[in-house]
């Protein structure tokens, strides 16, 4: 399966902060939107960063509460791994894995086109696994 379905299924809408927006800001993204990390994007187009409710955690235990009026680049991660939609998501399932990451950026021609979580990776495999049991008693019931 390529990454391109999972977007497909779930839509390619990210939700995006700029840089200089306060980490406080960011948490009211992240409930608002009920999701675990964010892109940080100066436009909304291109990846400055990503930050994610560890990110926060581990600045806040470091730092303490003063980081609420930092901005977001302040916390987020620079280097982003990225997909494209292209890409399989057997491989990916890999990288989050070896990597430790939960949040993927989907980028073609160096724009952002949705991003991938884990739970979206196990949902995808879990959806394969079923259509297989279904072709195999299928074919079992012949």
């Amino acid at each position: 399966m390529l990454i391109g379905t999972i977007l497909r299924g779930k839509g390619s809408g990210v939700t995006t902060v700029a840089p200089e927006a306060t980490v406080r800001d960011l948490l009211d993204k992240l409930a608002e939107h009920n999701i675990g990390a964010v892109v940080v994007s100066a436009d909304g187009v291109t990846i400055d960063g990503i930050v994610s409710e560890r990110d926060v955690v581990r600045r806040l235990h470091d730092r303490g509460a003063a980081i609420l009026a930092e901005p977001v680049s302040s916390i987020m991660t620079a280097e982003v791994r990225t997909v494209a939609p292209g890409d399989r998501v057997d491989e990916l399932r890999k990288i989050m894995t070896t990597h430790r990451v939960r949040h993927m950026p989907v980028v073609e021609d160096g724009r952002l086109v949705g991003i991938v979580s884990i739970g979206d990776v196990v949902k995808s495999a879990i959806e394969e696994l079923e259509t297989e049991k279904a072709s195999l008693v299928d074919y079992l019931h012949r």
